[in-house]
This record gives structure tokens, sequence and C-alpha cells, in this order.
């Protein structure tokens, strides 16, 4: 997919550099400073640190609001991403790889569940997130997320949600595509499409988290696959969220419904990877958590029809060093973030407690990171973002998944090779 002309000439006049970050909050955006990372062991120039093994706990802990215990749910996972809890206690877990595993009475089913597609698993892309229908008990239909590889040339892929039915054995049933995003793209495109900024490979930056909302529709985050320059074109799915119905239809409330150029499905746009999503469960609205370039991770509130921002503004740097087209923030037309971090926290999945078992916790976020903590922010009696806390440092995991689940408790999942499954309790 070219370049749109109008597209191409914004992105090369008009630059603002980014200045330096107050540690100020202003009256759009809080800012805040993340934690040191982890201590990790040495790795060589250029590498990530490597990850320590994760023993078999538990592990007691003392945070700033509750005693708390780590106990390992499961091991034998192999850079799980996203969790789902089936009722009568079994969970669904995706691997990144392509499988898709059943937690059966707290124990890993070896056999992961067959029938899925197609999938191809390169660089962060493969099976991504998991959601059952919120009839689920009734109707039985599973919803998740993938790399789906072009049959002509699969090293080009899209991003794509099927959906299919599982009566709880070993196999799924009806299994069809109900949203295939129309952006087809891979190395070899990637290679000659002048992409701004030092991007990444065309295998990354998927995004791929989905909830369903109150309104009983599906949104799906979809990532700019390091092709930030389409997350503010209007024809292509890049770097948006949409919203579906459960059977992939257009729900007429979309906000671009009916207008000439702009895809139907897009809910929200300029985008550059969403890998967190979740449904307030006091509010019912939809917040989302989002990676940007060396630095200017985002918590953003999700609202129909509004921009936030990415090419144009971040408060990250570019990988090349060029200047932000736009600046940081207060761009007319731009939504800021409720809350970024400079430098980069590597946000996952993010969920507000709202159980019974951590009462000190109820209405404050949770977020796995991949700098290997689980971040609790506060909110004040006005909603506005307070103080954070970073959890599980000791663990020494890169986080991708957490959810509060049915008992109160809540479940992280660690995106390692040798991955976990964890639950955190109260500490007696």
């Amino acid at each position: 997919m070219p370049i749109p002309s109008r597209l191409r000439r914004t992105l090369v006049t008009g630059a603002i550099a980014i200045g330096t970050l107050s540690a100020a909050a202003s009256s759009n955006a809080q800012q805040t400073q993340a934690p040191a990372p982890a201590t990790a062991p040495a790795a060589p120039a250029g590498r990530p640190p490597a990850t320590k093994p994760l023993g078999d706990g538990p592990w007691d802990f003392t945070t700033e609001r509750a005693r708390i215990r780590v106990t390992v749910v499961t091991k034998n996972l192999d850079h799980p991403w996203g969790l789902a809890f089936v009722p009568g206690g079994d969970l669904l877990v995706t691997e990144r790889p392509g499988r898709l595993r059943v937690v059966r009475g707290g124990v890993l089913d070896p056999k992961p569940l067959e029938g899925l597609p197609p999938i191809r698993a390169a660089v962060i892309g493969g099976l991504s997130d998991v959601v059952l229908h919120p009839r689920f008990a009734r109707n039985r239909l599973v919803y998740f997320s993938y790399s789906k590889p072009d049959k002509a040339e699969p090293t080009n892929t899209t991003l794509a949600v099927a959906r299919a039915r599982w009566d709880g054995g070993a196999t799924l049933a009806n299994v069809e595509d109900i949203f295939v995003a129309p952006d087809w793209y891979g190395p070899d495109a990637a290679g000659k499409n002048h992409r701004c900024c030092g991007q990444g490979p065309a295998d990354g930056s998927f995004g791929a988290r989905m909830v369903f909302g109150r309104d009983g529709l599906l949104y799906v985050t979809s990532g700019d696959r390091n092709w930030g320059e389409l997350a503010q074109e209007p024809s292509s799915d890049f770097g948006k969220i949409v919203r579906i119905r459960d059977d992939g239809g257009i729900p007429k409330g979309n906000p671009f419904v009916g207008k000439e150029g702009v895809r139907p499905e897009i809910y929200t746009l300029g985008h550059r990877n969403p890998t967190g999503l979740t449904v307030h469960p006091v509010t019912g609205e939809i917040w989302s958590t989002e990676f940007g370039p060396r630095g200017g991770d985002e918590l953003n509130r999700i609202e129909a029809g509004k921009n936030y921002g990415w090419i144009l503004v971040t408060h990250g740097q570019h990988y090349n060093g060029d200047p932000v087209v736009s600046g940081a923030e207060h761009v007319p037309g731009m939504i800021d973030p409720v809350l970024y971090w400079v430098p980069s926290i590597n946000p996952g999945n993010i969920a507000f407690y709202n159980g019974r078992a951590f009462a000190a916790w109820r209405g404050d976020l949770f977020m796995a990171t991949m700098t290997r903590s689980l971040v609790r922010v506060g909110f004040g009696r006005a909603g506005e973002p307070g103080a954070q806390e970073k959890l599980l440092t000791e663990l020494g995991q890169r986080l991708r998944d957490v959810r509060v689940g049915p008992d109160g408790y809540l479940y992280v999942l660690t995106d390692e090779t040798a991955g976990a499954l964890l639950r955190i309790v109260p500490a007696k």
C-alpha cells in the first residue's frame, strides 16, 4: 500500500523536536518517569538482559497496600499472550507460537486445542489474544486474534480475528474469520515503501488485544506494523482500534460509518502498538496501553472517533533520531494520554481491580510490563491518576497479561520461552 501524497507531505514538513519533559502534570496528561527496570543478569551489548529462571514459589511480598502471596498455577507455556476465564473454573491461554492451551482444574492440558487456522509466528506476531462471547455459557463462542499469512506469499500477513465453538473438549469447531484487516504486509514490502523514522520489522506491532464492551461489541487493537505513517491514514486499519459486532459486521453507531475514504470499522486512530485493552468496571469506559518509540509509552482513555496522535505526536523519540512532526502534547485535534512513561516501561495488558480479596486495591489499575514488573496505578477521588508502585520485580520475569479472576485474585502471564501463569492472593 503506497503512502498517500498528502500524508507524505505532512510527515516531512513542520517538524518540532521534543523538548525536555517536565516532572509536573499538565492539565490534559499526567507526566511520570518510569521506575528503573528490575535488575537482571548482564547481557552483551545490543542484546536485552537475560531472564533468570522462575522458581517454583510461593513467594510472599510486602507492597504499599497489601501483603501478597504469588503462586505458580502452571509453567510449560511458551510466550503466553492472552488469558480467558471459562465458567466452571477452567482457563484458556494463548501461546504466541500458535497454540491455544487449556488449564483444567489448575493443571495444564499437555495437548493444545486442535482446529486453529494457519498462523505466522515470526518476531512478535503469532497467536495473540483470546476472549469469550458475553453469552459464552449459552453459545460456547470463543474469539482469538492472530497473524494471518497470505496463501500465495506466507510472509505477507494481516491481523485477523477468528470465531469458533468450543464444547470444552480437545477441538475447536466451526472456526471462521470474522475480521480480516485489509492491509496485507510483509518484509519485502517493508524494504521498499520508504518508511520514515527508522521503524522496525513488518512482523512487529500487531496490537491484537481484544475486549467485549458493555455495548456487546468487540473492540480490537490494530498496531501500525512499524509503518507508522498509516496510523493517520483513514483507508488503512494500521494504527487503529476497530469496533465490530460479534459476527464481524459493522455497527451502525461507529463514528466513521458512511464517511467517504474512511474504513467503517475504525473506532479510533493514531495508535502505534496498543497491547493492552480493558473495560472500566464502574464507568464502562474503554482504556488502552500503547508502546511508544524509545519512550512515550501511553495509557489512554478511548473515545469514539478520536485521534491519539501517532506518528505525528509522541513523547518518545524516533529510532533514527528524526524529529517528531508535531511535538509531544497539546496538539489541536489530538488526544493526550492519561499517563505516559519516559523512558519506556513496555506496557502489556491492563486491568482495573474491582474484587474483594484486596480491599485497598479497589479502583486501582494494574499493568503488566515487559520491563519485568507489574505496575499499580492509584486514582484520586476525581478520577485523576496518582501514585504508582512496581510489584513482582523480584521475580525478574517479563510480563504480558494481567487479569482479575472471578475469585478476586490477580492472574499474570510471563512472556518468556519458559513462560508461566501466576496467581496473586492475600498473604496469610
